[in-house]
């Protein structure tokens, strides 16, 4: 990434361009790059803001989707953007469904692509064989429809990160949190508008997720991509960023 990193007052983000705020979530893998097509795209009319969700640095025992919730009612507080349009990948999206319901007056708009909060097919309860790269490859492939997404650079990275022993428990404890946290009995309390973007062959959260997400919330669209798996904006930006333009300019230019 080539934007700093801002650290203060325990909060670590990134921060560029000015305008409406877009609060992009990352997953529980995720890495700030992950946004970089999105950011790079909507800087010079939206001031664009990526926290970094404290997955690695929360207490192990209050560790879970709530908790991140709360960590991003505390970081907006502190910034005083007013309200935002929150924008989630996976559990990024999770945890914007969990504070939008909280603190629905923070939120003008949500955006979900590949979130959790019904249902996902993860890594499941453990890494079976996280000394073996080949398979952590496998595993980051299954994220994507085209192999080719997962790049060396993002493969080592997630190889990196399962074989610290540390981190990898705060993996796992996230992971069946998000499972437990089924959210289908409140989405329904979001009446903002939401925008679902989808990747057609998520194999993560599958379209009947995205389905479901869209009957259960009163205010929401669905919008498909394509040969696509779990995360549009990385696999398919430009298609991505048309969705999200087209929302954005509906709902903040009316």
């Amino acid at each position: 990434m080539k934007y700093q990193v801002i650290e203060e007052d325990g909060f670590k983000y990134i921060e560029t361009g000015q305008g409406e705020t877009l609060v992009l979530l990352h997953g529980l893998m995720g890495e700030l790059s992950n946004w970089e097509l999105v950011i790079e795209q909507f800087k010079d009319r939206y001031r664009v803001v990526v926290p970094i969700l404290p997955i690695y640095d929360l207490p192990i025992l209050t560790l879970g989707v709530k908790a991140l919730s709360r960590y991003v009612h505390r970081f907006l507080k502190y910034k005083n953007y007013g309200q935002v349009v929150l924008i989630g990948n996976s559990l990024g999206g999770h945890v914007g469904l969990v504070f939008t319901v909280a603190h629905q007056e923070f939120v003008k708009a949500l955006v979900l692509t590949g979130s959790s909060g019904l249902y996902e097919n993860a890594f499941g309860g453990s890494f079976p064989r996280r000394e073996s790269y080949d398979y952590i490859k496998e595993k980051v492939e299954f994220t994507f429809y085209d192999p080719a997404t997962a790049t060396p650079e993002l493969v080592d990275e997630v190889f990196k990160t399962v074989n610290d022993r540390s981190r990898v428990i705060r993996i796992l404890t996230m992971a069946k949190s998000a499972i437990r946290h089924n959210m289908a009995k409140e989405v329904s309390k979001i009446t903002i508008p939401v925008s679902l973007i989808w990747g057609k062959n998520d194999k993560v959260t599958p379209p009947e997720v995205a389905e479901e997400f869209h009957q259960l919330l009163p205010n929401s669209e669905l919008n498909w991509v394509d040969k696509c798996g779990h995360a549009p904006m990385m696999e398919h930006p430009q298609i991505f960023n048309v969705y999200l333009e087209k929302f954005l300019d509906r709902i903040l230019l009316k």
